[in-house]
C-alpha cells in the first residue's frame, strides 16, 4: 500500500535540497538518513535514498544520494513522496478506514466519513442515511471487526449511541 509521507513544495539552494512539507506522523522514522521514499514524475516511480535531512521553518529540507544540483531536482516541484508501507494485521491507516461500511448486529448504521482523534484513543465518525453521525470510540468495547478487504466495521453499541 501506497503511503503519502510529504509533499515537495519548492527547491531550495543550489546544492538539490528540497523544502518538504511532512504529511506523516512519523517524519523522524521516514525521513531518516539512508531510508528509501518514491515519488511518481512523468509517470515513472522513481526511487531515492535520503542524504540529509534538517528542520527548517516548519518543514523539512532533504537531499537525495547521488544528488547536488538543483537542477536535478527542480522537476520533483510539486510532487508527492510515498513509501510503500505494510502493517500487521491489527493496524489500519486512517485512509484505509475512511469509507468502510459500519454494522451493528448485521445491520447497516452508516459510512466511516472521518477519525477524530483524541488524547484518550480514536473515535470513528459515521455518517448515517438521516443524517445524524454516529460518533463510535476505536476501542475493543465497541469494534469487533475489521475486514478491510470487505470494506466492512462491525461494532457493538450501547443503548443510547444511536
Amino acid at each position: 500500500m501506497q503511503v503519502n509521507i510529504g509533499k515537495i513544495v519548492n527547491t531550495h539552494g543550489i546544492r538539490g535540497e528540497l523544502k518538504v512539507v511532512p504529511t506523516t506522523d512519523f517524519p523522524e522514522e521516514r525521513f531518516a538518513v539512508g531510508a528509501a521514499v518514491n515519488l511518481t514524475y512523468a509517470k515513472k516511480t522513481e526511487t531515492f535514498t535520503i542524504a540529509h535531512v534538517r528542520v527548517h521553518k516548519g518543514c523539512l529540507l532533504v537531499s537525495f544520494k547521488g544528488i547536488t544540483n538543483i537542477n536535478e531536482v527542480e522537476k520533483y516541484k510539486d510532487c508527492v513522496l510515498w513509501v510503500e508501507a505494510e502493517h500487521e494485521d491489527d493496524d489500519f491507516y486512517y485512509d484505509e478506514l475512511i469509507g468502510c461500511q459500519v454494522y451493528a448486529s448485521g445491520e447497516l448504521i452508516g459510512e466511516v466519513s472521518e477519525i477524530l482523534e483524541t488524547q484518550a484513543h480514536e473515535i470513528l465518525r459515521v455518517v448515517r442515511e438521516n443524517g445524524k453521525d454516529v460518533l463510535i470510540p476505536y476501542v475493543e468495547n465497541f469494534i469487533l471487526d475489521v475486514d478491510i478487504d470487505e470494506n466492512r466495521i462491525d461494532v457493538s453499541l450501547i443503548e443510547g449511541m444511536l
